[in-house]
């Protein structure tokens, strides 16, 4: 017999600018050829930040990034980042 408990995740990712239809999971990145995509997922949150960094929060340009790495990871991954980032402790190249 099996028991778990499932705890809900807020997400603090703003989708609401993201057009209808950009949405989707992106191409097959060729510096990430595994089916493992956790290494996708974790150089797109990083990209998306930067691109912010540089272009301005919010810039159009970020935002088919910032479907991506949404489309690739994990709720959980984004909330726990994002509380590391807050906090000045996230180990990304941010």
């Amino acid at each position: 017999k099996f028991s778990f408990k499932i705890k809900t995740i807020t997400m603090s990712v703003d989708l609401s600018n993201i057009p209808p239809g950009l949405l989707t999971t992106p191409p097959q990145d060729p510096k990430n050829p595994n089916t493992n995509q956790a290494k996708h997922c974790y150089y797109k949150y990083n990209e998306f930040f930067r691109c912010e960094k540089f272009r301005g929060a919010g810039a159009e340009q970020c935002q088919e990034i910032k479907a991506a790495f949404i489309s690739l990871c994990p709720n959980d991954w984004v909330a726990k980042w994002d509380e590391q980032r807050a906090n000045n402790t996230f180990p990304g190249p941010l």
